[in-house]
């Protein structure tokens, strides 16, 4: 009996110890974590002071339009630069193959559900969690709205304004909305970043009745873009991201949306975005201040040796919290999905671990 109390006091004392050895570890794991964002305010704050003094130079003072964009500069490639060079326009999206050197990601550090790595260069999934799973896309869809109304749009300066009919549900079914009041005469390119920087649904609607004449009707135009990118688990019914059955993706597929929005150079540059304030108007005669719903929880630079340049992020009950990111490690491009959380920071934490462990 003495003999069984002793073995049991010792099993104790040996689970005891590795639950302090793992508390310590995740505790020196977070101190990293709190250091490198730490490093990515420093940086942050210092890229910000040196583009405003380059643009101030640049344009004299004079033009205060963009003057609280920010601009994700990466070493000697703007995010930008490095798009173009991966896949011309005129180049076949590849629809991703799944990689030999796969990983299945069965971490409990990382929450998401759901989850896709594509290594973009070689159009592979690296890693991931129910990658071909069917999933609800929430406000990631307006990433396909923004591929849609890019390539429609002729004139980004053209002027629409939403009715209050228009605005009216959005704010009955408590969609987010970036802000534009009715009868106010706004501007296409200050739509795009409506419709993606606060996730605006009153951006996706305007942008929907500019390109198509309704809701619905954009929705096809997204439906064959899916088409034309060689989607086979995609569908959209409306522009915004609300809930619809009907509306749905796989974290592999909206993986791909994102990497082909990020061929194009204007889609690239509104995803990229940190702030961005829109034209005065006579309802907003200092325009509205626009706040990425991303880079307001992250700078970007958390992970070692990679930068996470430009991305969108979703939530609806049904779809749980999502995110599509795009990131570059030593000249190499990457997007990760994660949809399904229960958390909105889960996302945010996710994306990091998957960055810092998953990656080549």
């Amino acid at each position: 009996m003495g003999s069984s109390n002793s073995d049991a006091y010792e099993r104790a004392k040996r689970a005891d110890a590795q639950r302090r050895k793992k508390a310590a570890a995740l505790r020196r794991k977070r101190a990293r974590r709190v250091r490198r964002m730490k490093l990515g305010i420093l940086g942050m704050a210092a890229a910000i002071i040196v583009t405003s003094c380059i643009m101030y130079t640049i344009q004299g003072g004079k033009d205060n339009q963009t003057s609280g964009n920010f601009e994700q500069k990466q070493g000697q490639q703007t995010v930008l630069e490095a798009a173009a060079q991966i896949m011309q326009p005129e180049e076949k999206l590849k629809y991703p193959s799944v990689s030999e050197n796969y990983v299945e990601i069965v971490s409990e550090d990382i929450m998401s559900p759901y989850i896709a790595l594509l290594d973009v260069e070689n159009g592979e999934v690296i890693a991931g969690r129910a990658y071909n799973e069917k999933i609800y896309p929430a406000s990631m869809t307006k990433v396909m709205t923004l591929i849609v109304a890019v390539e429609n749009i002729k004139d980004l300066n053209q002027t629409y304004s939403l009715s209050y009919e228009e605005i009216d549900p959005l704010v009955r079914d408590q969609a987010s909305r970036a802000g534009f009041d009715p009868d106010e005469e706004v501007a296409a390119k200050d739509y795009l970043y409506g419709l993606i920087l606060p996730s605006g649904a009153d951006a996706a609607v305007a942008l929907s009745n500019i390109v198509a004449g309704s809701e619905q009707a954009f929705a096809e135009l997204m439906n064959k873009k899916c088409e034309e990118l060689g989607l086979k688990n995609t569908h959209f019914v409306n522009s915004s991201g609300l809930y619809d059955e009907e509306q749905y993706t796989t974290p592999v597929e909206m993986a791909l949306i994102m990497q082909y929005a990020m061929t194009n150079e204007t889609c690239a540059q509104v995803l990229s975005t940190y702030q961005y304030t829109t034209s005065p108007t006579d309802k907003h005669p200092d325009g509205i201040l626009l706040t990425s719903t991303m880079f307001s929880r992250m700078y970007g630079t958390e992970v070692e040796e990679v930068t996470i340049t430009a991305g969108k992020t979703g939530y609806t009950q049904e779809a749980g919290n999502c995110l599509v990111s795009y990131a570059q490690k030593e000249g190499r491009h990457y997007v990760a999905l994660t949809a399904g959380a229960s958390y909105k920071w889960h996302t945010i934490f996710d994306d990091f671990e998957i960055y810092e462990n998953y990656l080549p």
